[in-house]
């Protein structure tokens, strides 16, 4: 499957999704999780890859700051709206870090729509 292109205009921030709080400082060189190193950064997967979690963290990284031949697009919703970094980040390129949370029959969506002045 080809790569499709990136969406015009480029979104300012992506999201990394990790199942613990992000280390404090945040490292030069964030460390990778398995699904990093198997996957890319892939951003709001909740419903994919952490549906039977009740909390989690989101780290708010600048798309600016990495090297666009690192990044490639994937469609969603018909658009090719969701990035996947391959490579790595650290704390120059991290603006926030949230804690989420769903209470029980609450879907991520749900927060998410709560949520997004932060996921702007």
């Amino acid at each position: 499957m080809a790569p499709l292109p990136p969406p015009d205009p480029l979104p300012e921030f992506v999201y990394k999704i990790t199942p613990t709080a992000p280390p404090d400082p945040i490292p030069e060189q964030y460390p990778l999780s398995d699904l990093d190193r198997q996957d890319g950064f892939i951003p709001i997967t909740a419903d994919l890859f952490f549906k039977d979690f009740t909390s989690f963290y989101i780290l708010k990284l600048r798309l600016a700051n990495f090297d666009q031949s690192s990044v490639k697009w994937d469609e969603v919703d018909g658009t090719n709206g969701c990035p996947h970094l391959y490579g790595n980040f650290g704390v120059k390129d991290v603006v926030a870090a949230k804690e989420f949370r769903r209470a029980e029959g609450q879907s991520w969506k749900d927060v998410f729509e709560r949520e997004k002045g932060w996921l702007e």
